[in-house]
């Protein structure tokens, strides 16, 4: 670490709640992906599937992955779905509100990478901006 830069253990220069991906933020029961998949609308890209419907009043955006196991073993999917959920997380602004996603990872996504991953999560998610 250099002179001037903030620690990260020490948690200097970030507030750890601002940039959390909380529980509220998640979609996180089975009936609820099911009922994205079944009554959403699909946007498709090269690595990822991004389906999208309506949901709660609060008017945040809650985000859910799907990795299955064609991605690859299990270190592999954990690392596809680090890769979805930081892209989210830092790209909360531009979710679009009052909207529920899931992002299903095709299996040409192990392959992917962070950077793509974003860009093309980024891309499906201005699709989905018009669904409000």
């Amino acid at each position: 670490m250099g002179p001037g830069r903030p620690s990260v253990a020490s948690g200097e220069g970030r507030s750890k709640g601002d940039e959390a991906f909380t529980r509220a933020m998640r979609v996180r029961k089975r009936s609820e992906y099911l009922a994205i998949q079944g009554g959403g609308r699909r946007f498709t890209g090269d690595h990822y599937m991004m389906f999208a419907r309506r949901g709660g009043s609060d008017g945040s955006a809650r985000v859910g992955v799907t990795v299955s196991r064609k991605v690859g073993n299990a270190v592999l999917r954990n690392k596809v779905k680090r890769w979805v959920r930081e892209s989210c997380r830092r790209m909360r602004a531009e979710l679009p509100a009052g909207v529920d996603l899931v992002v299903v990872a095709r299996p040409s996504a192990a392959g992917a990478g962070y950077g793509p991953t974003a860009s093309e999560l980024a891309n499906l998610a201005r699709r989905a901006r018009g669904l409000r």
